[in-house]
């Protein structure tokens, strides 16, 4: 018997979608042939690395402007053939010409427009979309035509509701986590917090790499710095911390081993991405949000605040003054948030997706 054919398209707007992608990729191919594409990429490849550096720029350094154009997405409307889009669209045909798909899943907003003028005059097949965010959720995905729509949480899809969707379209399987979350073991409410292990993911604004380590270094911690992509810019300024701090502090540059760093540490601080996010709820791992992109990352927070697992922080005072509540009273506060975390983790949401990904191929 043939695999079914699945096309997943996503794009480079941010980590959460790619790492959706990937992650439900992961679990389909093992009964599906899975192709991942980026038709932004492929339609105009230097455009979109373009605009990717923008959209980080921005983001990172003028938060406020970033609010603008996410609002006035909202107001968009992409069911109009756009000519920015045109290429996206053009190679977006072409890989249903090649590829052939059964059904397609989406983790970007705009693909399932284009996919409804390209249906004019191709077989249609079912649309699934991966909504990355939570709780906030732009116009652009919730007037997606769309046949199914895959939510992270229970909050979120009372929002979707809230947005005249129909209730039996929108599922919660939880954000497409790495399987490995579900392998790992984690630290449990009653471990031992001293010292506390915080694990920090900075973004490129260097003087804060050093004031926010500062922070969480004032009390009985040690710290794990993820550089990732940022480790020429700001390695030597987190190494400064490191020898003023001898033996707490411990420098990463890019690394696959983000689960089992979320499973290991007390707490972490990040910013407010959806796979950051989830990540740390899979993990059961607290959060404080030190960089909040307005518009998708709102919902993210809110998230948080609403489970009682984290809450933002934005500046070393705060994030100092949040460490010390959470092991105050022997750690009392930072167990609650362990406990909360227990009961709404979801580290198999790969699977659980991969699952009703599968339930909907033509003839399953």
């Amino acid at each position: 018997m043939d695999k079914a054919r699945i096309l997943i398209l996503s794009a480079s707007f941010g980590d959460g979608h790619n790492t959706a992608a990937h992650h439900l990729a992961q679990s389909l191919s093992r009964r599906n042939t899975v192709r991942i594409a980026d038709p932004c990429d492929l339609g105009s490849p230097r455009t979109n690395r373009f605009l990717c550096k923008i959209y980080r720029e921005v983001t990172t350094y003028t938060p406020w402007l970033w609010a603008l154009i996410y609002r006035s997405t909202d107001r968009q409307d992409f069911t109009k053939p756009l000519p920015l889009l045109k290429p996206t669209e053009d190679a977006l045909g072409t890989l249903l010409d090649e590829f052939l798909p059964d059904l397609i899943v989406s983790t970007y907003p705009i693909y399932p427009y284009i996919l409804e003028r390209l249906f004019e005059s191709r077989k249609k097949v079912p649309i699934v979309t991966v909504i990355t965010d939570s709780i906030e959720i732009n116009a652009a995905w919730t007037r997606s035509p769309s046949d199914h729509f895959l939510v992270t949480d229970n909050h979120t899809r009372e929002s979707l509701i809230t947005q005249q969707i129909a209730p039996e379209k929108i599922t919660v399987t939880g954000f497409p986590v790495s399987p490995r979350f579900g392998e790992l073991a984690k630290l449990t409410s009653d471990a031992n917090i001293s010292p506390f292990k915080v694990l920090y993911f900075p973004t490129s604004r260097s003087p804060h790499v050093r004031k926010i380590m500062r922070s969480v270094l004032g009390h009985d911690t040690h710290i794990t710095v993820v550089l990732g992509h940022n480790v020429r810019r700001l390695y030597r300024k987190a190494h400064e911390i490191k020898q003023e701090y001898p033996h707490r502090v411990t420098l990463k540059g890019w690394t696959k081993k983000v689960p089992d760093l979320l499973c290991f540490h007390h707490l972490v601080v990040g910013k407010a991405g959806g796979a950051t996010v989830h990540e740390a709820l899979a993990a059961q791992c607290p959060m404080l949000i030190h960089h909040i992109v307005p518009g998708q990352e709102e919902g993210n927070i809110e998230l948080l605040e609403r489970l009682e697992v984290g809450r933002p922080a934005t500046d070393p005072q705060k994030i100092s003054d949040a460490i010390g509540r959470l092991l105050g009273n022997k750690g009392a506060l930072w167990r609650q948030q362990k406990a909360n975390l227990l009961a709404h983790a979801i580290p198999d949401s790969a699977a659980n997706a991969a699952k009703f990904i599968e339930s909907k191929l033509p003839d399953s």
